[in-house]
């Protein structure tokens, strides 16, 4: 469902992500990790088409960028680490107007944004402005917004940055939920303990390459036992 085949950004003569070849599979749960630099959000921006890549090819739902961006953006959704929410709406408006834009019917719209309100614990602030509502929130209810489209693949930048311990535990019982139903999600994180508890595969990039891939325990095969802490730090650590 998502593939990068020698993926590659550069930006003034540096390259923040190099010949980069990445699969993931449909209602799989891929935890991509690295270090602050490492160019994972780059890497999301591509696989999202908000980027143009310097060299490669990236395909989502066997669709090729380059030829099908609409029908991608049909299928696709992004939850960015700084959600791009409009200020003067309330977050039911908000999701309201995402699924509008998505030509969601009516019925699905409400019936999906109430389940995942309740799930998300935004029932208290849905008809809050958006201005006014924490980083965490916010996050939460463009992820209620996304997820109301039902995209067949979703890509998250940092997900729980912001996020009390509840509305982490909220946000990985909803993942779980999403991966049983069919989505297939790729995100990044710094919480390597998230990462751990419910990915399928990991993905570890460093200096714009990705220097390992596969379970936590073909990790340990690879690269000596330990938490996926332990590896982690003796592959990105100088």
């Amino acid at each position: 469902m998502i593939e990068a085949v020698g993926l590659g950004r550069e930006f003034e003569g540096k390259w923040a992500v190099r010949d980069l070849t990445l699969r993931v599979h449909a209602g799989e749960l891929y935890g991509f990790l690295g270090p602050n630099g490492a160019g994972k959000t780059t890497t999301i921006r591509m696989l999202a088409g908000l980027l143009r890549p310097t060299a490669g090819e990236v395909r989502i739902a066997g669709l090729d960028h380059k030829t099908a961006t609409r029908a991608i953006k049909q299928r696709l959704g992004l939850v960015p680490d700084t959600p791009p929410l409009h200020d003067y709406l309330t977050a039911r408006q908000y999701v309201g107007l995402v699924a509008s834009l998505w030509q969601v019917p009516r019925k699905d719209r409400d019936e999906r944004r109430d389940r995942l309100f309740e799930l998300l614990g935004l029932d208290e602030v849905k008809d809050q402005l958006c201005k006014g509502c924490s980083h965490g929130t916010r996050k939460k209810i463009h992820l209620a917004a996304v997820l109301t489209t039902a995209p067949q693949v979703l890509l998250l930048d940092e997900p729980t940055t912001g996020l009390d311990p509840l509305s982490t535990r909220r946000l990985k019982d909803l993942l779980l939920k999403e991966s049983r139903r069919g989505t297939t999600i790729l995100f990044s994180t710094h919480v390597l303990e998230t990462a751990e508890q419910i990915c399928h595969r990991l993905g570890i990039l460093y200096d714009g390459h990705l220097q390992a891939e596969g379970t936590l325990a073909e990790l340990r095969a690879q690269r000596g036992d330990g938490t996926l802490e332990d590896i982690f730090l003796r592959m990105t650590s100088a």
